[in-house]
């Protein structure tokens, strides 16, 4: 999130901001004096109920999401600051938005952060540090599904790293693996590539720094989540330096956007590929156009059935229920 230019992508108006950029899913500001195409200290990050699946976005969103994942966000940026008892993981949220701790030992925001969100999207939002953002993806991977169990099917491997012999879809990894994957300009798809590749883009430190911080993340998230009876399958992290040149975790983490969550028991004793892995994240949505829109999805997506929305939305409430509940 370094320079940014303004984008023609309508957007909400925001009393003291300028729209910068719609990505899928979130949309950017910056402060409305920052001059254009200038280096601004500080962005909002506005997390919309819009909802994509397989490069669309998706009609009609998911009422109250943009908030869910926002909360969700803001607790594992806590948890990863140092809540959990591991060392502090830098994050992007600007120092109004540093979570303070009560008598009773409930987070809250510092007081000043309200004039800085607007009304608009209090509860959405988050006021971040402007970054200069890797143009890696960095994926984790602990559990074998999706594209992965595929890919395995067809030659023992995952993004090119290969497995033991006999693995079902929805086995645990012997260890959890980093499958980077190179952010594409707007408009284009992602692409995995090796770790080697992640070299030639970044630079040989650079390159074991964000592998190595992904690792660490992801093992200390999946310890937390299953220490709420809930697994996390995979997730995808991304980073920025600041102005000091340090990694800095930044945009949405470990959010049902993001990462793939599964309820542990049903995990543990399901005896299917659907009942080991019941989601909680948008693999609802995924599930739905898979079987309703094949391939090649060329056109318009068809509108998400009212049930699969509010599936969906139950699924993001009692993850973030699960999780944040002490």
């Amino acid at each position: 999130m370094g320079r940014v230019t303004a984008t023609p992508t309508p957007a909400t108006e925001l009393p003291g901001w300028r729209h910068a950029y719609s990505g899928k899913v979130r949309d950017l500001y910056v402060p409305a004096e920052t001059p254009e195409g200038s280096h601004p200290e500080r962005m909002l990050v506005v997390a919309s109920d819009r909802v994509s699946a397989f490069d669309h976005v998706l009609s009609p969103g998911i009422a109250g999401k943009g908030e869910l994942l926002t909360t969700l966000s803001l607790w594992w940026f806590d948890q990863l600051a140092g809540a959990d008892g591991g060392r502090g993981i830098p994050n992007h949220l600007a120092s109004s938005h540093t979570l303070t701790r009560g008598a009773d030992g409930e987070a809250n925001t510092a007081d000043d952060l309200q004039s800085l969100i607007p009304d608009a999207v209090i509860g959405r939002a988050m006021v971040v540090k402007s970054l200069d953002m890797q143009p890696i993806e960095c994926v984790v991977r602990g559990y074998l599904t999706g594209s992965g169990w595929a890919e395995y099917r067809e030659s023992g491997t995952v993004c090119g790293i290969s497995l033991p012999d006999g693995l079902s879809n929805g086995d645990r990894l012997p260890q959890p693996i980093y499958t980077p994957a190179y952010k594409a300009p707007m408009g284009e798809h992602d692409e995995n590539i090796s770790y080697e590749r992640t070299v030639e883009l970044v630079g040989a430190e650079r390159a074991a720094e964000l592998r190595d911080l992904s690792l660490e993340i992801y093992a200390r998230a999946a310890a937390t989540a299953e220490a709420h009876g809930v697994i996390l399958a995979d997730t995808k992290f991304e980073f920025g330096l600041d102005d000091n040149g340090v990694m800095t975790l930044a945009d949405e983490v470990l959010t049902s956007d993001s990462s793939r969550y599964w309820d542990a028991a049903a995990w543990a004793s399901g005896t299917t590929p659907e009942e080991r892995m019941a989601s909680f994240d948008k693999q609802i949505v995924r599930d739905w156009l898979a079987a309703n829109w094949p391939a090649p999805r060329e056109g318009e997506p068809p509108a998400l059935p009212a049930d699969i929305v509010a599936r969906t939305t139950a699924r993001y409430r009692e993850l973030l229920k699960r999780l944040t509940a002490a």
